[in-house]
């Protein structure tokens, strides 16, 4: 009788144990089943005979019959047994747990350790609780809060919320930013800790007349992170609830670009008002909290969209701006608020704009902007894709900046550059006409010269032939003045002519090496000068520059020559050609010579026709060179200038443009 009554409170107990409201589980530290009663087996849909054929006459693993696969879930549970052996319990573990049907369901295992006389550990005694509900609630809590610290992160303006304690309780991204942090480092610590000990003085009063329930706005002028001063607009609004201030939001509008200029007032103030359903207290206050925030930002919009497109939530901000009443414009799309770049085409820029934004998660938007009473704006509109943490799209964000001032003063200065541009291509033209007629003008001129001194000429010699020096010493060596001055003057006449040529010239640049260039003037300058001893240093690695090569020639060898004339009177002769380091795509390079020099500030007219800086008794010439170098080196959209003092030498500096990408070396 006594046996009988045993067995009866043995399987009293198992019915108990299988039939028991939570789940029941006994698990070794190798995540082998022990026990499981009927009630876990039933959520995960499998039965007794189940577990003997997983089991397959060996142990049965709890991951296999539960589906556990993620590395992470495995490690936590085997974290939650490591902890039960060495300490005798384990904080409670929630888990996602797959039934045989592949649904998944969430629960929390609550254990203890179960120990043989010795102490050794055998298994646990876990209870496994159902909360399914529980975790979805948790998991659409955290989601909506990561979507609105996201929103918030995205607004220029830096927002903070701290308690009555002074105690940061949220910040975005910017707000930290300013201050070299983080928002996880913000949030949680003292005011104090946050602003710079010079700054409290200020904040404080501010602060306590917030918690008061004041609102305050003012400017001020706070250091960047990196100590750069900048200035912002500060609103202080306090969290009001039944008469009691809880804490205060403060919001910083960077104005420095404003205070600088104090032309223009681009006030940026953003509004973000978001309606999310509530679904705990704790998610009810942080929006409340948001919402407050989001009343002091005026000049922007910001709506929400569904995934299809259409106008899913249109908050205060978007009315003032726009117009529409919620009403008017819910499950509409964007085509009621914004006008087509093409009429024609009426729908399709929101369209692509839609597109552009789900593919790449952001897309930008500018143009005319309507509102509901027919008037219009100038907007920039900022679109996000707002997806949750699995990347499922939830709906798209749309901050509209009304830029109305900003089109209207870019509309005035384009009309003023284009009227410019204008002037500049009509002085231009009449610039280049004038510099037509006036080589026109000197080659017709230098032409007609040509040819009475030519008979000028002619005639001197003639007399000289039929003279008697004996008799007409004095009279031939007139003739001989006037011959040379005939020469000289044909001579400017030449010069005249080329300068004039090369005023008409068109120019079709090519690679010129200037290495071998040089080369050959050298040479040629070395035989006409023998037997004089001149040392020519030239650099081996001249560059290749864009021009014309028989010009740049041209350039080069009166430079040389002139070094060449002015160090006649110098013991031993030295002259260099070189380079400086080239920048931004243009080459200098320059002819040095240790030659006599001259004065440079009396040399006003160096580069003027005609002009010489020594007297033509000392040295030959008419002055004709430099001018002709001078045009060549403008024609290539170059400069050309000099660096000398008396005794000290000259060196003369050509800046040319490299070749461009399209031309290639012969």
């Amino acid at each position: 009788m006594e046996h009988t009554s045993s067995e009866r409170a043995i399987a009293e107990g198992h019915a108990l144990w299988d039939n028991a409201p939570c789940g029941l589980l006994a698990l070794d530290t190798g995540l082998r089943v022990q026990a499981i009663n009927d009630t876990l087996l039933d959520w995960l849909g499998h039965d007794r005979a189940d577990v003997d054929r997983l089991a397959s006459g060996g142990d049965l693993d709890f991951p296999t019959l539960a589906r556990l696969r993620d590395e992470a879930d495995l490690q936590q549970l085997r974290d939650h047994l490591h902890e039960l052996r060495a300490q005798g319990r384990a904080l409670p573990l929630t888990l996602r747990l797959f039934g045989k049907d592949g649904a998944f369901f969430s629960v929390e295992l609550v254990s203890l350790a179960v120990r043989d006389a010795s102490g050794r550990f055998l298994r646990s005694h876990t209870a496994v609780v159902e909360v399914t509900g529980r975790d979805r609630i948790e998991r659409q809590i955290v989601a909506r809060l990561r979507l609105l610290q996201a929103i918030t992160d995205r607004t220029p303006s830096r927002l903070a919320y701290y308690d009555k304690d002074l105690v940061c309780r949220f910040c975005n991204a910017a707000y930290a930013a300013g201050y070299g942090l983080t928002a996880d480092e913000v949030i949680g610590i003292d005011l104090s800790r946050v602003l710079s000990p010079e700054v409290l003085p200020d904040v404080l009063p501010r602060v306590a007349k917030a918690l008061n329930g004041e609102s305050l706005s003012h400017e001020a002028e706070r250091p960047d992170a990196d100590g750069t001063p900048r200035y912002y607009e500060v609103h202080y609004l306090p969290d009001s609830h039944d008469g009691v201030a809880h804490g205060f939001f403060i919001e910083l509008i960077d104005i420095t670009e404003r205070r600088r200029t104090e032309d223009f007032v681009f006030n940026a103030n953003l509004d973000l008002e978001e309606r999310v359903a509530q679904r705990s207290a704790e998610l009810y206050a942080s929006e409340q909290r948001f919402r407050l925030m989001s009343h002091a930002i005026r000049d922007h919009a910001i709506f929400f969209l569904d995934p299809d497109g259409g106008v899913a939530d249109w908050t205060e901000s978007a009315q003032r701006l726009h117009g529409f009443e919620r009403g008017q414009i819910l499950g509409r799309s964007l085509d009621a608020l914004f006008e087509p770049q093409d009429k024609e085409l009426a729908g399709l820029d929101v369209q692509v704009m839609l597109d552009v934004c789900l593919e790449e998660g952001h897309a930008e938007h500018e143009g005319w902007s309507q509102r509901q009473d027919g008037t219009r704006f100038w907007s920039h509109a900022t679109l996000t894709a707002l997806r949750d943490p699995q990347g499922r799209l939830q709906g798209l964000s749309v901050i509209t900046h009304d830029l109305s001032e900003s089109k209207r003063l870019a509309d005035v200065m384009a009309r003023l550059n284009e009227e410019l541009q204008h002037r500049v291509t009509e002085r231009t033209q009449q610039l280049d006409a004038a510099n037509r007629d006036l080589d026109a003008f000197s080659y017709t001129v230098a032409h007609d010269l040509r040819a009475p001194l030519r008979h000028i000429g002619q005639y001197v010699t003639l007399t000289q032939e039929g003279l008697d020096p004996a008799q007409h010493h004095e009279l031939l060596q007139f003739q001989t003045a006037i011959g040379t001055a005939a020469k000289r003057m044909g001579q400017m006449i030449d010069g005249l002519l080329e300068y004039a040529r090369l005023g008409r010239l068109s120019i079709d640049p090519s690679p010129v090496s200037l290495t071998p260039l040089i080369l050959g003037i050298v040479g040629r300058l070395r035989a006409e000068n023998a037997p004089r001893e001149i040392d020519w240093v030239v650099d081996p690695q001249l560059p290749v520059v864009g021009g014309d090569a028989i010009l740049l020639a041209e350039v080069f060898g009166q430079l040389l020559d002139n070094a060449a004339k002015f160090t006649r009177r110098v013991a031993r002769a030295r002259v260099e050609v070189g380079q400086l380091l080239a920048v931004g795509g243009l080459h200098t390079l320059f002819v040095r010579d240790n030659g006599v020099g001259f004065d440079l500030a009396k040399a006003k007219s160096l580069f003027v026709m005609f002009q010489r800086q020594h007297h033509s008794m000392d040295y030959e010439g008419i002055g004709m060179g430099l001018a002709l170098a001078q045009r060549i080196v403008l024609r290539h959209e170059g400069r050309l200038w000099c660096e000398t003092a008396p005794g000290q030498g000259c060196t003369f500096f050509v800046e040319l443009h490299a070749p461009s990408t399209d031309l290639e070396l012969p």
